[in-house]
């Protein structure tokens, strides 16, 4: 049976608007004075930011000094920030109610997100969610980039997860995400199922060439567990 499911934030249970990839792409653009194709910005997609900056320098420059990475990230956070304040993240459809179902059911939830604490934290007050063990939370955890060692495809979060919720079998573990990053971190963990998810950065035609379970979005999970009406109206 299924205990722990982790779910990534933007594109998966929250729609942005691709603020956090434009944000990056133009930060990038702006400072090496280059055009960045969609092709080049794909490895970005679901990874840690400060990894993904470090990356385009490296690509671009030929290094990727740790000042110079800091530097960008701030201008990148402080144009994501601006963009969230005018155009503010809001819940994907039916989102909020499959994850109260399945914490319901008796699961934990968990966000995973190559954001930083800072910028996660921006993005679930928007949206009023909470994270705690409470009926009244909306996800039991919420774990980020600054509490790993590496962001993904490493399942280094997915597996701090498991350490929270106390979970040591990887077959009871749904993980859920919107980019290749994402699906390749479920399988790296083990993960009994590996959900892509088609509502974010990339399409589920793109999705289905990599190694996944299942194709469907976050609302439709609660059927894919078997977590019947009855359990939709439980308390946690």
């Amino acid at each position: 049976m299924v205990q722990l499911i982790t779910l990534d934030v933007a594109g998966t249970t929250v729609n942005e608007g691709g603020a956090v990839y434009a944000s990056l792409k133009a930060v990038i653009e702006e400072a090496l004075s280059v055009t960045i194709s969609e092709e080049q910005l794909r490895p970005a997609l679901g990874a840690n930011k400060r990894e993904a900056i470090a990356g385009f320098l490296t690509a671009f420059t030929g290094e990727a000094d740790p000042e110079e990475v800091e530097r960008l990230y701030e201008l990148f956070r402080l144009r994501l920030t601006r963009s969230y304040a005018e155009n503010p993240p809001v819940e994907l459809p039916g989102v909020g109610e499959a994850i109260d179902r399945m914490r319901a059911a008796g699961m934990i939830v968990a966000l995973t997100t190559g954001f930083s604490r800072s910028i996660s934290m921006m993005v679930l007050d928007s949206l009023g969610w909470s994270v705690g063990p409470s009926a009244e939370d909306r996800v039991d955890f919420l774990i980020t980039s600054d509490d790993v060692d590496a962001g993904r495809p490493a399942p280094d979060m997915i597996r701090y997860a498991m350490r929270l919720a106390g979970v040591s079998d990887p077959a009871q573990v749904l993980a859920a995400g919107d980019t290749e990053r994402d699906l390749a971190a479920g399988m790296n963990a083990g993960a009994k199922y590996v959900v892509a998810v088609a509502t974010g950065a990339q399409s589920g035609e793109h999705l289905s060439t990599f190694p996944h379970t299942h194709l469907c979005d976050v609302r439709d999970l609660p059927e894919l567990l078997g977590v019947s009406e009855r359990e939709k109206t439980a308390a946690p």
